[in-house]
């Protein structure tokens, strides 16, 4: 039998229903969310992915901005326009769309954003916290990855969970979050020797290594649940997660589509970090 389906879309739809209460709520109280985006160079890809943030809070009722700047602009003018955004009351959310070009000093651009906006969950104090059980703002993709479990209905606690690769946004946080919720977990990555004998044993697979197709039906045990997060875009031009969606669907339980799974599931998160930060600061 086929695998179900975790439908990111739909759950996205749903959350965001409830994302224009909190919002209206807050704006009631003088307390309207902010985020401003800050996008450098002019790669299309994070062209699209500023464009879908910005039209994304729009559509909940949050104050959005986008701030552009040039490939070779000097790294100092972004971060005094960080440390801007930081004073201003009105912002609730900062976001620096990364890659960043190659003379900015990606980590100071993070850490330079305050720890109370930062709704990517990409600072130190962040990542600390997360790691301590007690996270304040988790990391998107993760985020919307542990929504999509809950939505399903599927127990983590003592499951064997593999975590194909290891990056800071999605392959570390994704594995500090299972082990947070009483999994068992395997990280694995580009030097993993004999990958398909740790993803035959997995409750749980979560597949971000941004290669196409890559995790395919031979590595996966029957009743599995397989979460695909990467997406890739082949010759022909049609997009394709990192999992082999028609032959891996008949072996796992529960699959996630590319597109419609852990991509809208993304940004609703970045929306629930940005309200949850608003939140705080008005003291709800």
């Amino acid at each position: 039998m086929a695998a179900q389906i975790l439908d990111g879309k739909a759950l996205a739809q749903e959350l965001r229903a409830g994302f224009k209460e909190r919002t209206a709520a807050l704006a009631a109280r003088g307390h309207k969310p902010g985020l401003v985006v800050i996008l450098v160079g002019e790669d299309t890809a994070s062209q699209v992915y500023v464009r879908n943030k910005v039209a994304a809070c729009e559509s909940v009722g949050l104050y959005s901005e986008k701030l552009v700047y040039p490939a070779d602009v000097k790294p100092v003018v972004v971060l005094d326009k960080i440390a801007e955004l930081n004073a201003d009351p009105r912002v609730h959310g900062i976001l620096v769309q990364l890659p960043l070009p190659a003379h900015f000093d990606e980590a100071a651009v993070l850490e330079a954003i305050a720890a109370e906006k930062d709704v990517d969950g990409f600072h130190a104090e962040n990542v600390g916290a997360l790691a301590q059980g007690n996270p304040r703002f988790i990391p998107c993709t993760p985020y919307g990855v542990m929504k999509m479990f809950e939505k399903g209905g599927v127990d983590l606690s003592g499951k064997e969970a593999v975590v194909i690769g290891r990056s800071n946004i999605v392959g570390k946080p994704m594995a500090l979050l299972l082990i947070n919720a009483g999994a068992t977990v395997t990280v694995c990555n580009s030097r993993t020797r004999d990958l398909r004998a740790h993803t035959r044993r997995a409750d749980i697979i979560v597949a971000a290594v941004g290669k196409p197709r890559f995790v395919t039906a031979d590595m996966v045990k029957p009743g599995a649940v397989v979460i695909d997060v990467g997406i890739n875009r082949l010759p022909d031009g049609r997009l394709c997660g990192d999992v082999d969606f028609e032959g891996v669907k008949e072996i796992a339980d529960w699959i996630t589509p590319v597109p419609g799974g852990v991509g809208p599931m993304t940004i609703t998160m970045l929306l629930a970090n940005t309200i949850e930060a608003a939140e705080r600061k008005a003291g709800i």
